[in-house]
């Protein structure tokens, strides 16, 4: 069910939200073996990929389940997601000139359609909150508030881990990444649970360990920046 409208969600775009948000919330734990295996925070490149495959089904579910959070959430992210994967390719040596066109290009496209849907979807809500009574509509606006803030808290993570890539020109996670994870999941999953919409919710709830667990990697290795690299 759509929690603002109480309208259905098709059983087969539920499937797609269960399976989108068990690849997306799932790259961390992929991240969290790794790290375990080599003992200090690490950053896989099959992240970037579940990251990314994550990121246009959850978007997807999002437009349909009509969740102005989870659409708003996932409308930049690929624009980071494919940087990442082109600093990746690069220091492989698998970058080609075409390669790189196709990726920027698919970036570009997706992100304006997604920009497209996210605007669509918050425009719905507005005009079904001006149907509800005031008290109910406030209480929704004050939900959706503190999810955008804990968005906006995600947003900026990798807008930090984005800039220390490029500066570094490669693909590089700071530590100030992970405190802002802890931070943004909590407000955010406070919004998602409280809105009913389970499967941004609960993934939210999923990854808070992980971070912590990276957190301790990191001031156990000393290292005050916390710059890690991808392998």
């Amino acid at each position: 069910m759509d929690s603002a409208t109480g309208n259905a969600v098709p059983p087969f775009w539920q499937v797609v939200g269960i399976i989108g948000g068990a690849i997306f919330f799932g790259r961390f734990y992929v991240q969290w073996l790794a790290s375990e295996r080599a003992g200090r925070s690490v950053m896989p490149i099959l992240f970037w990929y579940m990251s990314s495959i994550g990121s246009v089904l959850l978007m997807t579910f999002a437009v349909v389940s009509r969740s102005p959070v989870g659409a708003l959430g996932q409308s930049f992210n690929l624009v980071v997601y494919g940087r990442n994967l082109i600093h990746i390719w690069r220091d492989q040596g698998t970058l080609t000139p075409l390669r790189s066109r196709i990726v920027h290009g698919l970036i570009v496209i997706i992100a304006t359609v997604a920009v497209m849907l996210v605007v669509y979807v918050w425009w719905g809500e507005y005009a079904d909150a001006k149907t509800k009574p005031e008290e109910i509509s406030r209480s929704l606006w004050f939900w959706l508030a503190i999810g955008v803030v804990g968005q906006a808290l995600f947003a900026a993570r990798f807008i930090v881990q984005w800039v220390a890539t490029e500066m570094q020109k490669k693909s590089v996670v700071p530590a100030a990444f992970w405190y802002l994870s802890v931070l943004a999941s909590s407000l955010q999953a406070t919004s998602f649970l409280q809105r009913r919409e389970w499967v941004f919710g609960i993934g939210m709830l999923a990854t808070l360990l992980i971070y912590l667990r990276n957190i301790w990697f990191v001031h156990h290795e000393g290292d005050k920046i916390g710059v890690q690299a991808s392998e």
